[in-house]
C-alpha cells in the first residue's frame, strides 16, 4: 500500500512530508557516534524545507553548540509557488515581527540562519535564529539558493519525492556532503547506482524496523493502514536515508550460513529443502531472494534484493551491477538481455509483466517454468 502511495505522491506532487524529530535524532546519532567531530566547524544547509514546521531546523538549532557547528541555514519554499493546494497560515512569530509582509509571506521563501548567541544568554540555540524573506520563492534551483549551497559544507533534508533525482544532482554538482531521504527504489536509478557501486553514496543508519512515519499538511485520501488519523502520521515502508557520511553500521559484517546449511536450515521455504540455488538464464549468477540467505562460501556472482544495501558492508562484499539498468561489471561475459525463447516461455507460463527480448531483468527457470526476479543487485564476496 505504501508503494502505491509513493507513486501517487509522485504523480500529483503532493509529496511534502515532514520528518519526525525522533527519526532525525536517531539518524544523526549514528554519524556522531562514528565520528564525534563530523559536524564540527561546518555550515549546514537545510533546503526545500519549511523552517517553521521543520524538525530538522529545531534539531540542529538545539544541538548547535553540542555539534560544534559554524553556521546553520534553513530555507523554505513559497506557498504560492507550490503546484497543489495546501493550508498556509503565517506563524505568530512572523506576524508580530516588524518585517512581516502579508504579500511576501506567500510569494517569497524564507531563510533562517543561526551563527552566534544573539540573546546573550550564553547559549547558541533556537532562540538565536534570525529570519528574513528571500528575494525569490526559495526554489532550490534558483541562483539565490545555489549560492547558499555553495557556501555550505553539508546538505541535510527530506526533499519532495518527485524531485529526488534533480535534487541529488544539484548536490553532486558541487560535491557537497549530504544526508537526504528518498524512495528505496532510487537505488537502481542510473544517476544513483554507479555512485553506490563505487562507494560514493550509501544508505544511512535507517528508520526503526524499516518503517518511516511522516506528518503532512496536505489533505488527501490514503490507502488503509497508511494514514493514522489519531497521530496524523503517514506510513511508508520503502523510504531510506541516502548519504556519503560514514557511520558504523555499514562496516558491520553480515553473519551468514554456508550454502549447504542454508539449503538445510534456512527459514525461507524458497531455499530450505532445495538441492541447489537457482541460476539465472541471462546472468552467470545465482538467485538469492533474501539477504540472510546469501551463502558464505559461494565465490561466484549472486543476485540479491535491493534491500541488501541496508546490510551492505564494503569490506565484506563487492557490488558488480544491477538487473534494472544493465550497469554490469566487465566480468559478466554473458549478455544481460533476456532471450527471445525465455520471454516466450514466460508468457506461455501465464506471465503478465511487460517484458521483451533484450530486457535486462533477471530471469530464471524454476521447475521448468520461466519466472522473472524483481530488481536485483549483483554482488560477490570480497576475497579475505
Amino acid at each position: 500500500m505504501a508503494n502505491s502511495n509513493l507513486t501517487s505522491a509522485k504523480r500529483v506532487k503532493n509529496d511534502e512530508f515532514y520528518t519526525q524529530y525522533f527519526d532525525i535524532e536517531k539518524e544523526i546519532a549514528a554519524y556522531i557516534e562514528y565520528n564525534p567531530d563530523v559536524f564540527r566547524g561546518k555550515t549546514l544547509l537545510l533546503p526545500c524545507d519549511d523552517p517553521e514546521w521543520s524538525n530538522f531546523t529545531k534539531f540542529f538549532a538545539q544541538n548547535f553548540q553540542k555539534f560544534g557547528l559554524k553556521k546553520l541555514i534553513s530555507t523554505s519554499y513559497a506557498a504560492d509557488s507550490k503546484n497543489y493546494e495546501s493550508y498556509y497560515q503565517p506563524t505568530l512569530l512572523e506576524i508580530h515581527d516588524p518585517q512581516y509582509d502579508k504579500n511576501k509571506t506567500t510569494k517569497n521563501g524564507k531563510i533562517y540562519t543561526l551563527a552566534y548567541d544573539k540573546t546573550g544568554d550564553g547559549k547558541t540555540d533556537v532562540k538565536d535564529l534570525d529570519w528574513r524573506y528571500l528575494d525569490g520563492d526559495g526554489d532550490f534551483q534558483s541562483d539565490e539558493i545555489k549560492k547558499l549551497r555553495d557556501e555550505s559544507d553539508i546538505i541535510i533534508t527530506n526533499p519532495p519525492f518527485s524531485l529526488f533525482r534533480p535534487f541529488l544532482s544539484w548536490i553532486l554538482e558541487v560535491k557537497k556532503q549530504f544526508v537526504i531521504i528518498g524512495n528505496m527504489n532510487a537505488i537502481t536509478y542510473k544517476e544513483v547506482f554507479p555512485l553506490i557501486k563505487e562507494n560514493k553514496l550509501w544508505l544511512g543508519n535507517g528508520f526503526h524496523v524499516g518503517n518511516a512515519y511522516f506528518s503532512t499538511q496536505v489533505s488527501r485520501e490514503y490507502a488503509g493502514g497508511v494514514y493514522d488519523e489519531k497521530t496524523g502520521l503517514v506510513k511508508f515502508r520503502n523510504v531510506v536515508w541516502f548519504t556519503d557520511i560514514d557511520h558504523g553500521r555499514r562496516h558491520q559484517r553480515l553473519p551468514l550460513m554456508t550454502m549447504e546449511d542454508n539449503l538445510k536450515y534456512s527459514k525461507h521455504k524458497e531455499i530450505k529443502g532445495k538441492t541447489v540455488y537457482l541460476k539465472y538464464d541471462n546472468y552467470d549468477a545465482i538467485e538469492v531472494p533474501f539477504t540472510d540467505a546469501i551463502p558464505s562460501d559461494y565465490s561466484g556472482l549472486m543476485g540479491v534484493p535491493i534491500s541488501f544495501l541496508d546490510k551492505y558492508s564494503p569490506e565484506q562484499f563487492e557490488i558488480l551491477g544491477t538487473s534494472d539498468n544493465g550497469l554490469i561489471d566487465e566480468k559478466f561475459k554473458k549478455t544481460p538481455g533476456l532471450t527471445k525463447e525465455f520471454v516466450n516461455d514466460y508468457y506461455k507460463a501465464g506471465g503478465t509483466g511487460a517484458y521483451k527480448e533484450g530486457n535486462p531483468t533477471a530471469g530464471y527457470y524454476e521447475n521448468n517454468v520461466a519466472k522473472m526476479a524483481y530488481k536485483r543487485i549483483f554482488i560477490k564476496h570480497k576475497k579475505k
